[in-house]
């Protein structure tokens, strides 16, 4: 928690003023007398000060930046009453209305998170559905102000945002092991368009493991420009249960929305070969510890991860149950996409490549 400031009262602005302007201390001085920080005593004063007029003695509410120069003008001195009236004025007049007051507005930013969306997802939602609508409008920053704040303890809207954490630098003196992969391709030989994420088919690859003593896990595989996630569930981690998981996914795809796949450096992709020659595909291997060479996938086991936390075992979860989750998934928009959904973007690459294959644009070669 951070300090909690107070008002200066009404008998510490009397002390201020009989000290800095009667006796002539510095602000320094009366401060530590008072017991305020200095640029509060400072600021303050400058508040509350004014200037005495030459024709009849009275205070004046003039500025001394808005005062004209000539000898009608006296020293400036504080006047602790008149900067208590000018405090108690501000605070009584109106602000302006909070952006959520709006019904209309918080009813469908309530919706949203329940629907596990992010307030930076909401914000850019909101622009993309009501372009027109200024009501419809609410920053992250708003968000996150307005639902940690206390009228809104009672709904508890805290356990709808994603878990945040903190990063963590890694130990010093860890050893990288040698690849336990035979014949692995590493991720420096990988075709540098595969990086722009301009090209559609290029995919990640990762393993969501359950809790122990459950051997059952999670395959999945993400379209690195798209986004969408697709996810198997397999009886353990061995690598001929992965390859059996990783064909089921990709055989009955189109061959440019296959082209290849990173994996990490686990073991149950030492049959990925299997599946590269009877789909035509090609494996590339991240670095060993450099997680954000597969930052999508990543992404998306982390939005599984909110419905399946770790140490929750997977014996009891059916194939439809993982496919209700990816789905829920597949439908919410990110900022990446221009707060396009995965299957939004999806639909679009798959649709490009249709056009293509019924148009093709063929080259006619005019030989001699």
């Amino acid at each position: 928690m951070g300090t909690c400031y107070s008002r200066l009262s009404p008998d510490e602005w009397i002390r201020i003023e009989r000290l800095h302007c009667e006796q002539g201390l510095s602000v320094r001085e009366t401060a530590g007398l008072v017991g305020r920080d200095r640029a509060t005593v400072s600021r303050e004063l400058r508040r509350g000060l004014w200037f005495a007029s030459n024709e009849n003695g009275s205070y004046r509410p003039y500025r001394p930046r808005r005062l004209k120069t000539g000898p009608w003008t006296s020293m400036p001195f504080c006047s602790a009453l008149a900067a208590q009236r000018r405090g108690d004025l501000r605070r009584r007049e109106s602000r302006k209305p909070h952006r959520m007051d709006s019904d209309r507005l918080r009813s469908w930013v309530m919706d949203a998170l329940r629907r596990g969306w992010s307030p930076g997802l909401i914000e850019g939602r909101l622009k993309l559905e009501y372009p027109g609508d200024p009501v419809m409008r609410v920053s992250h920053e708003c968000l996150h102000q307005w639902i940690h704040a206390k009228p809104q303890r009672g709904l508890d809207l805290r356990q709808y945002l994603p878990r945040g954490r903190k990063h963590r630098a890694r130990r010093k003196g860890r050893k990288v092991r040698g690849p336990r992969i035979p014949m692995r391709v590493p991720i420096s030989q990988r075709p540098k368009t595969v990086y722009s994420r301009g090209q559609f088919g290029h995919r990640e690859s990762d393993t969501v493991i359950g809790a122990a003593p459950s051997r059952v896990c999670i395959d999945t595989q993400v379209e690195r420009k798209s986004r969408r996630p697709f996810a198997r569930l397999v009886p353990d981690k061995s690598a001929m249960a992965t390859a059996r998981a990783e064909y089921e996914i990709y055989r009955d795809l189109p061959p440019r929305a296959r082209i290849d796949r990173t994996w990490d450096n686990g073991t149950e992709a030492s049959c990925r070969q299997l599946v590269d020659e009877s789909l035509g595909m090609l494996t590339y291997f991240a670095d060993p510890y450099s997680s954000w060479q597969r930052g999508s996938n990543e992404n998306r086991n982390g939005r599984i991860r909110r419905y399946l936390p770790k140490k929750t075992p997977f014996d009891d979860l059916t194939q439809a149950e993982l496919d209700a989750i990816v789905q829920e998934t597949d439908d919410t928009p990110m900022k990446q996409l221009e707060y396009k959904t995965p299957n939004e973007a999806w639909d679009e690459e798959t649709s490009r490549l249709q056009s293509k294959t019924t148009n093709p644009s063929t080259s006619v070669a005019l030989t001699s």
